[in-house]
């Protein structure tokens, strides 16, 4: 049996974090994962240059049952904080669309970096290894893995969501928390693409690769979600930056809402067009959305993309321009844990500390990252939770070990 203070499962953005943050605390720390190639999310994001955090990132940017969880350890780990560490280890950024920030080179930088971090605190790597059982053994862990017994005073939980199986998603952190008495908030799909009924999409299947920036929203009150983003279709429905966001606010059997016209009063610009303009209703509305689109959802409201704005009665123009301002849809699902970028739900954080990560049943155990109900906005906020949270965990199981350890030898 190998003893260590701190075993960390799960060697994803929020468990290399923790075990380096840990073990550079002086703690000697074991990292397990299951994978045959480390860090496969972080590789594949941002298209290769992973979208390592937002400068934006915040406790509003984020969702979950428990709404003011994340504020501890986002307040006490900031971007800057990540920009800082790769400041230290020479990694170039750049900023993109609102606040979103990517490596100049690619994604492995990153990982580098986590390595170089968890090298430094000479963290003990298992990899591939497969965690058979988790046993309490008196104020300590045992984990029975396929590289023989592993002993440790603390456990930390990191093996994220069930988004992307092909790389490895499973729901073992789940099976975990429910082992030890954990509730766990129902998981779905989130930053996803959305679904339609194959009937009531195949007037806009033959627009897959179009998009538009619109505005989307979904949902009432305090659920509701609203953002300006761009929109793709796609042969089965919707995709794109707003309709990922719009998704992780989307309930099954909801309608989502979207302005096509933006920043435009499109019943007002279309009544006063029809006074002064000879043009066809198609070609006005192609200036200002793509005219394949103009055309096919002409179509879908049953006018003819050839008729003179100046011969439509105005109810039909008005009917036209409601619609534009309020195209109202509702989806049969989504793409699926497949294509979802991350999961939403997980474990209950009203059985966490927001300070710790630690576990409220468990002295010992924490939970982190994507495993728990903490979902962030597309753009970076994810990997901004993870690197927060693998920062409180890391810290607060060091000092658990560490008191442990104290205790043990009093």
């Amino acid at each position: 049996m190998k003893s260590f203070d701190i075993a960390v499962i799960g060697a994803g953005a929020a468990g290399m974090m923790s075990a380096a943050v840990a073990a550079q605390s002086g703690r000697r720390v074991v990292l397990i994962d299951h994978a045959e190639r480390l860090a496969e999310k972080i590789r594949i994001s941002g298209g290769g240059r992973c979208n390592f955090t937002n400068i934006n990132a915040g406790p509003a940017n984020f969702l979950s049952a428990n709404p003011h969880f994340c504020r501890s350890a986002l307040a006490r780990y900031t971007p800057r904080d990540f920009l800082a560490l790769l400041k230290r280890h020479r990694v170039s950024w750049h900023e993109k669309h609102k606040g979103q920030l990517f490596c100049d080179d690619s994604s492995e930088s990153v990982i580098d970096v986590l390595k170089s971090e968890c090298e430094a605190g000479q963290v003990a790597w298992r990899r591939p290894v497969t965690v058979d059982a988790i046993r309490r053994d008196g104020e300590r862990f045992a984990l029975d893995t396929t590289a023989g017994t592993i002993d440790a005073a603390a456990l930390i939980i990191a093996t994220g969501g069930l988004s992307i199986p092909k790389i490895g998603a499973t729901d073992f952190g789940y099976r975990v928390a429910k082992q030890f008495g954990h509730k766990l908030i129902d998981t779905r799909p989130a930053l996803v693409p959305l679904t339609f009924a194959a009937d009531d999409w195949a007037p806009f299947a033959a627009l897959s690769g179009l998009s538009v920036e619109v505005e989307l929203s979904t949902g009432k009150g305090k659920t509701r979600g609203e953002f300006s983003e761009d929109l793709l279709l796609t042969h089965r429905g919707l995709s794109g930056p707003g309709v990922l966001q719009i998704s992780s606010y989307w309930n099954p059997s909801a309608p989502i809402h979207i302005d096509l016209l933006p920043g435009l009063d499109p019943t007002e610009t279309l009544l006063v067009a029809k006074a002064g303009s000879k043009k066809q209703i198609g070609t006005f509305l192609s200036e200002h959305v793509p005219a394949r689109l103009a055309h096919t959802w002409l179509e879908a409201q049953r006018v003819s993309a050839d008729a003179r704005l100046a011969d439509l009665p105005d109810r039909t123009l008005k009917a036209i321009g409601e619609s534009l301002s309020r195209w109202t849809l509702t989806p049969n699902g989504t793409e699926g844990y497949r294509k979802a970028e991350v999961t939403r739900g997980g474990v209950d954080t009203r059985e966490l500390s927001s300070a710790t990560m630690m576990s409220a049943r468990v002295p010992g155990l924490y939970f982190i990252g994507e495993a728990v109900d903490v979902t962030g906005w597309l753009g970076g906020y994810n990997f901004q939770w993870a690197w927060a949270s693998g920062v409180a965990a890391g810290q607060a199981s060091a000092e658990f070990a560490r008191e442990q350890a104290l205790r043990d030898s009093a």
